[in-house]
């Protein structure tokens, strides 16, 4: 089987995203790396296939992903629909909030993302 996540020459590409985390993205990964958000573990800039996601729980298969202004003209929005559904035919559920919700609906995010969490258990 071919190998999904991390794929090796994705390696500088992941690296050079952790290391320049848009303002939503640092933000929001201070709100849940070392397991502060319900002991949930996520890793940032995770790459499944060809993508790389923003961040993604590999306990619960959901990858969550923040967009900016560039995500929201047709032929980005085109590219995000193709790439959900790569994500979602691997068993992965993705989130979306855009960049703007992180700041102003904080709580609202970090409750969608345990919730999603929480639905996967059994």
């Amino acid at each position: 089987m071919d190998k999904i996540n991390n794929r090796v020459y994705l390696k500088e590409r992941r690296r050079s995203l952790r290391n320049n985390l848009t303002p939503a993205e640092a933000k929001l990964w201070k709100l849940i790396q070392n397991g502060k958000l319900n002991g949930l573990k996520f890793r940032r800039q995770h790459s499944l296939g060809n993508y790389i996601v923003d961040f993604y729980c590999p306990q619960f298969l959901l990858a969550i992903e923040l967009d900016g202004q560039i995500h929201f003209n047709p032929v980005n929005e085109e590219r995000d629909i193709k790439r959900t559904e790569y994500i979602n035919s691997l068993g992965i559920k993705v989130l979306r909030f855009e960049n703007k919700e992180v700041f102003e609906k904080t709580e609202f995010v970090l409750e969608e993302i345990k919730q999603n969490c929480i639905n996967k258990r059994f």
